[in-house]
């Protein structure tokens, strides 16, 4: 069965670290409709002074950060010690686990394009120790067919696999997908799995029942169904498809932190005020 959209969404303009000027596509507000995904933050600035004051040091527990460049420069380390870069077409998927402090410093830029994409963990994986995953842009398969282009960051395409799994039962999807002029793509997927798609360049058509085409920076929730399906027109289009198992736990989300109830948000600002965050 085709995947029907649920609903449209676009976003609204934000501030976040020390003034980076962004777009949040969907958070907090939307709990739990994107489940297993918590929040997706879209930027795409010629402008460095719109992103040149970054994310100083700041804590995060209980969730995964994904930050994707399509282009651009950020600078990162973190309090295990681990500190590099991402690049144009570079990916850093970081598990905070039990509890992280890191900090993103983006750099100017011709042009900086990308998205950071909060994934909740289970309840039982909330605690597991934090660890992350540099990988760059030579480690994610490509696949390229007559009129797609297709960047796999995580899950399964053509028989080609991304070099991320994230939380092992949340089985994500994570595809950067170019798409020619007058040309389709189609993917199949389990059916009770939340996915979504965002445009962040040209124009393209989501819905399966009617020719709705819509522009860059636009995105469509799906609904329940086992194939999705995207065509083009006129217009060439670059998106990104997201797609994971729903974990269906409660929420209780505080600033960086995400875990199950109140009690838990507690005990980890306790322990940031205490200095026992990092276990």
């Amino acid at each position: 069965m085709d995947r029907k959209i649920k609903e449209y969404f676009i976003g609204r303009p934000a501030k976040d670290g020390a003034g980076v000027k962004l777009y949040r596509t969907f958070g907090y507000h939307e709990i739990p409709k994107f489940d297993p995904f918590l929040m997706m933050d879209f930027f795409d600035s010629t402008n460095p002074e719109d992103y040149i004051k970054g994310f100083p040091w700041h804590p995060h527990r209980g969730i995964e950060t994904v930050t994707y460049l399509v282009s651009g420069k950020i600078e990162h380390q973190d309090s295990l010690g681990n500190k590099g870069e991402i690049n144009d077409g570079d990916c850093q998927w970081m598990t905070a686990g039990s509890g992280i402090l890191h900090q993103e410093m983006p750099k100017a830029s011709p042009r900086m394009l990308g998205v950071q994409i909060w994934l909740n963990l289970h309840a039982k994986n909330k605690m597991t120790p934090p660890r992350y995953g540099d990988i760059t842009k030579d480690m994610i398969p490509v696949y390229k067919g007559g009129k797609e282009v297709v960047h796999i960051i995580a899950g399964k395409y053509n028989g080609l696999v991304g070099p991320m799994k994230g939380g092992e039962e949340i089985e994500p999807t994570f595809f950067d997908v170019e798409l020619a002029p007058n040309s389709k793509f189609v993917f199949n997927l389990d059916s009770s799995f939340n996915a979504y798609a965002f445009l962040i360049q040209g124009e393209a058509n989501f819905d399966v029942d009617k020719e709705n085409i819509i522009s860059y920076p636009n995105g469509v929730l799906y609904d329940e169904g086992d194939t999705i399906r995207i065509n083009t027109k006129d217009r060439e289009a670059r998106f990104l498809l997201l797609a994971g198992k729903k974990i269906d736990e409660p929420v209780a989300w505080g600033g960086p932190i995400v875990m199950n109830s109140k009690e838990e948000l507690n005990l980890a600002f306790k322990e940031l005020d205490e200095g026992t965050f990092i276990k």
